[in-house]
């Protein structure tokens, strides 16, 4: 008896594995994946044709364009490859209004400079300067939640976009050092 279980534990584990290998084979799919479309919540602080300042909407990339829809409006669309420069940097903006002004006056000893230490919120502010049809240079900024703005440049760069890295200062060479021998 003993003989006929161990000669079946085998076959069972055979016809499992290749269950499993054929499962697995057919699961794989040949081409490359694609890239799932990015979609940001953003505000167009200014520079689209065709859109108010300050609108907000979601920023996005479709195929070969970055796009701005405000809600039940058309997309406006820029091209990638007409995209010359994508530039990240930061912006804080003191929230809260007419109330927090007031509470900020009636905190006591100076208080309302304590309140103002953390009644801001900070934002990206993504510039995008971009070519039109007739090669004319034309430029437009949004204002995007903290850390998406480098993940929107990335996003933008991996799609195909011509844009160059930032100079920094630290990062040219800098002038030789004359050295003062007057003894």
């Amino acid at each position: 008896m003993t003989a006929f279980v161990m000669n079946r534990i085998p076959l069972w584990s055979l016809v499992l594995m290749v269950l499993y290998c054929g499962t697995a084979a057919l699961a794989q799919d040949a081409r490359e994946p694609e890239i799932p479309p990015i979609a940001i919540h953003a505000t167009h602080l200014l520079g689209l044709k065709g859109v108010r300042d300050n609108a907000s909407g979601t920023l996005s990339i479709q195929g070969d364009a970055l796009q701005f829809r405000k809600d039940g409006k058309p997309a406006v669309e820029i091209k990638i490859d007409s995209i010359r420069g994508v530039f990240v940097g930061e912006q804080s903006r003191e929230v809260g209004g007419v109330p927090m002004t007031l509470g900020k006056a009636a905190a006591p000893y100076g208080g309302g400079r304590v309140v103002s230490l953390f009644a801001h919120k900070k934002y990206d502010i993504v510039s995008v300067q971009y070519l039109d049809a007739d090669g004319g240079v034309h430029g437009s900024i949004f204002q995007l939640n903290k850390g998406q703005g480098e993940v929107f440049r990335n996003e933008v760069v991996s799609h195909g976009a011509q844009v160059s890295g930032p100079e920094r200062e630290h990062d040219k060479k800098g002038v030789a050092e004359v050295v003062n021998e007057s003894k």
